[in-house]
């Protein structure tokens, strides 16, 4: 059986009913409505059931076993943008959504893994005006449907929108932002922290910075080494294409192959020993609504090499964090 790794930041599942600017009301240079041509599916792709509850943003997404769990996040109702605390779930076997036990807590840009069939939340963004750093933590566990308070981040760690990766019993986070105003010149304070935190011992650990500091970036761990790749640095058009890789057992950051989309909010995924990044936003083109459609490839045992592509689905596989 063919074995699909999914490690997703921030991604979109969907495609609204209408044109809308990535982060409502703080695209720094809002593009005109675009015209929105009719989806061509085709060399792998296709299309599937839309969120059960309707368009979403700012959320993260992991899976358990077949389902696809998608948290938190923002939705827009009568002009006014609200943090949820909504979970959905999407059936990969039945192509169906459902909704289970919402979060203890509303956040956006929420920090998510899956360890142990466990789905894991530390900390995230949440507020009005103004989103802010929490360092609310929790474990999910899909058999009982029920969540359970975990120590809270350490104060200095607290972020949200991090990069994440999974390897053994230990959850890593690599950079995130403390500080997210919505609106034209709003505050948005990117960090260059890097962390883990053992799901069995329920300790955190401060691991070597970032080279630079990042957010709304992908992340993905193959083998013994921590990719983040792209994101942004305070500012939804100030992406950046840089991929750092950190060598767990040295902990040692490097530099390798840089994107060739530069762009932030993607999705990522791993697949074998290759990364896969999917769409992502800061895309300064006209009409685009500052969002890309672009789906690039990192072979990580050719490290200088990236390349774009339209990645087939396979005929079997399982879906997974870690």
């Amino acid at each position: 059986m063919r074995r699909t790794v999914l490690a997703v930041s921030l991604v979109l599942l969907l495609t609204p009913a209408a044109p809308a600017l990535a982060h409502p009301g703080h695209g720094e240079h809002p593009a005109p409505p675009a015209v929105t041509a009719p989806a061509v599916y085709g060399n792998g792709w296709k299309v599937l059931a839309p969120i059960g509850r309707g368009p979403r943003q700012e959320h993260s997404v992991t899976a358990v076993g077949s389902k696809v769990y998608v948290l938190g996040g923002i939705y827009t109702a009568d002009g006014v943008t609200t943090t949820t605390n909504r979970v959905e779930v999407y059936d990969t076997r039945r192509d169906t959504w459902s909704e289970v036990a919402p979060l203890p807590v509303a956040m956006n840009h929420p920090n998510v893994a899956t360890v142990g069939g466990r789905i894991y939340v530390l900390g995230g963004l949440s507020g009005g005006a103004s989103w802010q750093a929490l360092g609310d933590s929790f474990v999910y566990e899909p058999r009982t449907n029920h969540w359970t308070a975990l120590p809270p981040m350490p104060r200095s760690l607290e972020r949200g929108s991090a990069a994440i990766g999974v390897r053994g019993t230990k959850i890593y986070l690599a950079g995130g932002m403390r500080t997210l105003t919505p609106g034209p010149g709003g505050l948005q304070d990117t960090v260059d922290t890097v962390s883990s935190y053992d799901v069995i011992t329920r300790r955190w650990a401060t691991l070597p910075t970032l080279p630079e500091a990042r957010d709304h970036v992908g992340g993905a761990i193959v083998g013994d080494v921590f990719y983040v790749l792209g994101g942004r640095d305070r500012g939804q058009v100030n992406v950046r294409d840089n991929v750092y890789a950190l060598d767990l057992r040295r902990g040692k950051w490097v530099e390798r192959a840089p994107m060739p989309t530069p762009r932030g909010g993607i999705a990522t995924a791993v697949v074998g020993t290759k990364i896969y990044a999917l769409g992502g936003e800061g895309n300064p083109a006209p009409g685009s609504n500052s969002v890309f459609d672009d789906t690039e490839a990192y072979d990580t045992r050719a490290p200088g090499r990236s390349t774009s592509t339209t990645p087939s689905a396979p005929d079997t596989h399982r879906n997974r964090e870690g």
